[in-house]
């Protein structure tokens, strides 16, 4: 894994469009957030037991199939620097999302204020993941909600390429609307791309103002092939 933080890469994302499009449908591509190199070295992370605090084996909770793993703290240098270069980016974003939406909290600018409010609440297991599927694996709709305290956006970075290391296994969001039907959206995504979008719910402008749209996320099943995937969580876990 490389010394250098991808500073330079998240400076040179458009940050305004991500914005407008984190505004408009909940969520929005990072592309080549991370280089070839950082992905395969990430991803053959998994294998290093003393890396991790727990390892979860989707088909036991019913959650898919598959397995995942957190990341114990002192989280990898990589890891961590994306999580702490990326919050400042997105906490204005999550302060006027929770303005609009009628929300009372609001978030720091930098990230270890943050997670010092989510410790001091309990909240103190390191949430960053792995995940790795195979063959026929999926993730079902979820939402990662771990305590009283969570930052509305999230990270997944693809560590694999599509149609070359896996087939099938296509990234998804859904969104429920109120009296109205379920939205579905298949993010496209090429190895280092991340996808921001929102952890549980955004605001959406309405004939009398914003209202609220739940979001869930998962996984379409691996057709061949194996997957990684980096979870970036900037909240903290009871």
């Amino acid at each position: 894994m490389s010394n250098a933080l991808p500073a330079s890469r998240i400076k040179a994302i458009d940050w305004p469009v991500v914005s407008t499009e984190l505004d408009a449908q909940g969520w929005a591509v990072l592309p080549e957030l991370l280089g070839d190199t950082d992905c395969d070295a990430v991803a053959g992370l998994y294998a290093q037991d003393q890396r991790f605090r727990s390892h979860i084996v989707m088909a036991r909770h019913g959650f898919g199939a598959g397995e995942y793993r957190y990341f114990s703290y002192p989280l990898p240098r990589l890891v961590e620097g994306l999580r702490t270069a990326l919050y400042p980016r997105l906490a204005p974003i999550a302060n006027r999302w929770h303005e609009r939406m009628g929300m009372d909290v609001r978030f720091p600018a930098e990230h270890a204020a943050f997670i010092e409010r989510c410790h001091q609440a309990g909240q103190t297991r390191p949430t960053p993941l792995l995940l790795q599927y195979g063959k026929d694996d999926y993730n079902c709709l979820h939402q990662d909600l771990y305590g009283e305290h969570v930052f509305p956006l999230q990270v997944a970075v693809l560590l694999s390429e599509p149609g070359t290391d896996f087939d099938g296994g296509e990234f998804v969001l859904t969104e429920q609307r109120p009296r109205m039907q379920s939205r579905v959206a298949v993010v496209p995504l090429h190895k280092g791309d991340g996808v921001l979008f929102a952890v549980n719910s955004r605001p959406v402008r309405g004939a009398r103002g914003a209202y609220r749209v739940t979001l869930r996320h998962g996984v379409s099943k691996v057709r061949s092939g194996r997957r990684h995937t980096l979870g970036i969580i900037f909240h903290d876990a009871t």
